[in-house]
């Protein structure tokens, strides 16, 4: 989202359980990343999968621009076991958009 320069929230849902519960009941599943906007829910996706939603629903124009992070894969179960560990900050979140 900042490659878009869009505002964004992230939820940390390993500090916060009411953060996962949201997840969960939003997205019907447990895995993560989840990223909701203007109401539609995409389900442990990746970056590269909502660069390309967001551009089929004509929310956002392509670039060329590089992403400042990975993007082209959800998490793994090996990563989501280290994020339950403690062991990979800042990559189990939630990023809901207005």
């Amino acid at each position: 989202m900042r490659k878009y320069d869009l505002p964004f929230e992230e939820k940390d849902i390993i500090k916060n359980p009411a953060f996962r519960w949201e997840m969960e009941t939003k997205s019907g599943q447990p895995l993560s990343p989840c990223v909701e906007i203007n109401g539609h829910m995409l389900a442990d996706v990746s970056g590269a999968e909502v660069e390309t939603w967001m551009i089929e629903q004509g929310l956002i124009q392509a670039t060329d621009s590089e992403a400042d992070a990975p993007t082209n894969s959800a998490c793994s179960d090996e990563q989501h076991a280290a994020m339950a560990r403690g062991q990979m900050p800042q990559v189990s979140k939630i990023k809901f958009l207005d």
